[in-house]
């Protein structure tokens, strides 16, 4: 007897919205990460771009990028270290209340 895959879900265009408006930011995203590159690369190399003084300098929207990025990174970084002793408290707290 051949194997029939099951039917498709029904299209569900609350997802699709949803998926629509997360692509829309994680495009943002992208376009945050490369004006970071292009200030980093300015900062690293500005004798790359020396023919055009706007280009050997980042700019205020390839700084503020950066600071962007590296704020981003650093509360995802606090957040998932707060959950982590978070879940260590409540491990220890569960230890100390065992009864012996």
């Amino acid at each position: 007897m051949a194997h029939v895959p099951p039917s498709p879900e029904p299209f569900d265009t609350d997802s699709a919205a949803l998926l629509a408006l997360r692509a829309c930011d994680d495009i943002d995203s992208l376009h945050d990460v490369r004006l970071a590159y292009a200030c980093i690369e300015k900062l690293v190399d500005p004798q790359q771009h020396a023919n055009d003084s706007e280009d050997v300098y980042p700019i205020r929207t390839e700084l503020s990028a950066l600071m962007r990025l590296v704020n981003e990174e650093l509360q995802r970084r606090i957040d998932t270290t707060e959950a982590t002793m978070q879940s260590l408290r409540l491990a220890v707290d569960k230890v100390s209340a065992a009864p012996c």
